[in-house]
């Protein structure tokens, strides 16, 4: 079966850096975009980035753009979300998703096929 694994989380203070991992089993990795999301308490899920099968094409929410970078290494099975500067609101379990390939990516969490579990992020002041 597909699973998805994210690890990476942590408590650190403002101003520092995480990168989060997600590997995945189960299916044909270089055949899914991959998506993060992310959920604090009392919000509902929000779109992070995401990235295309081959890596080529990105997206960004408004609010993390420029701080965090998404990347993916497809031998390894692995998508990446490398997060700078971070910021006391950018805490919230963070999940990523895969969504078979098509023609464009989506930041729709309604359209993705597999979740992995979440990591837990915490940005203190």
């Amino acid at each position: 079966q597909v699973q998805l694994v994210e690890s990476g989380g942590g408590l650190v203070q403002a101003g520092a850096s995480l990168r989060l991992s997600c590997g995945a089993s189960g299916l044909t990795f270089s055949r899914y975009a991959m998506g993060w999301f992310r959920q604090a308490p009392g919000k509902e899920r929000e779109f992070v980035a995401v990235i295309s099968w081959s890596g080529g094409s990105t997206s960004y929410a408004t609010s993390v753009k420029g701080r965090f970078t998404i990347s993916r290494d497809n031998a390894k099975n692995t998508v990446y979300l490398q997060m700078n500067s971070l910021k006391p609101e950018d805490t919230a379990v963070y999940y990523c998703a895969a969504r078979a390939a098509r023609l464009f990516t989506s930041t729709r969490g309604d359209e993705y096929d597999y979740w992995g579990q979440g990591t837990q992020v915490t940005v203190s002041s």
